[in-house]
């Protein structure tokens, strides 16, 4: 099997050399042609990267891994090469300027990819880069499915029909890892932050309900999984983000959580959810 990876940061790095060493001929798309190098570990055989969108014409299916900022960009791009490949979207996030998933930029800018997937859970990409076991959740058609676990066969998976929940619980975990490692320095103790990881996680699970998700995606792998793994280790750059937010400095890397913050506020408007707290704490952290 022939898989097209689009993004070559950390997660889109480290997917390109498990789905390689699952068996999979991998073709890793990077803008610039550059890729994550992680300490210790070797790139596979059957692996290579191009700055060529082109050249992931003929690939029998696209991992779509590029930052939630760059995501319509990227996919408006990519479309002229698209030839009908399932599509699985390992990005977590939501547009900051209009609250969009990303399956939904999919349907508006790649009309013709009616079997995608979202693959979402506890991930910490250095890890999987090493081989460490690691479980996700994949939602989506069944042939996106079927595609997801062939590539994937190295991560333990579950599986659903619920996209829409999938993407929440990912949007909304990058924003609460956020506010947790603000307050971890910002708040007045450990009662305070339990309240506001609380509260803040109640709202997103709202406005998942509201949107079309099903209760039980949020007790999955894509939703507590990965809540416990970005929400409680400075390992999460959203939760180091948030750290840093509160020290007064400039965080590092792509915060995905800041946009989620933002998308989320802007859907929960859209769907009459109430967001008291993650309305709060946007104003608090300032962003």
């Amino acid at each position: 099997m022939k898989v097209g990876i689009i993004g070559a940061g950390a997660w889109g790095t480290a997917l390109s050399f498990i789905s390689a060493r699952g068996g999979a001929d991998v073709i890793l798309w990077s803008y610039d042609g550059e890729y994550k190098n992680f300490d210790g570990v070797e790139k596979p055989n059957n692996w290579s990267v191009t700055s060529n969108l082109s050249d992931l014409q003929d690939c029998d299916a696209w991992l779509i891994v590029t930052p939630a900022a760059y995501f319509r960009e990227t996919i408006k791009k990519a479309a002229a090469f698209y030839n009908n490949q399932p599509i699985i979207i390992c990005t977590k996030g939501a547009e900051s300027s209009t609250g969009d998933f990303m399956s939904e930029i999919i349907k508006k800018e790649l009309p013709a990819a009616v079997n995608f997937g979202v693959l979402s859970g506890p991930q910490f990409a250095a890890e999987v880069a090493r081989g460490v076991p690691t479980g996700s959740t994949l939602a989506g058609t069944e042939i996106a499915i079927n595609a997801g676990k062939q590539i994937l066969n190295k991560l333990h998976l579950t599986t659903s029909n619920d996209v829409i929940g999938a993407e929440v619980c990912g949007v909304g975990k990058n924003a609460v890892a956020l506010i947790c490692g603000y307050n971890s320095v910002a708040s007045g103790g450990e009662n305070e932050r339990a309240m506001i990881f609380t509260l803040a996680w109640n709202e997103v699970m709202n406005i998942g309900l509201a949107s079309g998700a099903q209760m039980k995606t949020f007790l999955d792998l894509c939703g507590i999984g990965d809540l416990f793994l970005s929400a409680t280790s400075a390992t999460s750059r959203n939760f180091a983000g948030g750290m840093a937010i509160a020290r007064g400095e400039k965080p590092e890397g792509t915060v995905e959580g800041i946009f989620a913050l933002h998308g989320l506020i802007r859907r929960a408007g859209a769907l009459n959810v109430d967001t008291p707290i993650l309305k709060e704490m946007l104003k608090k952290l300032n962003i």
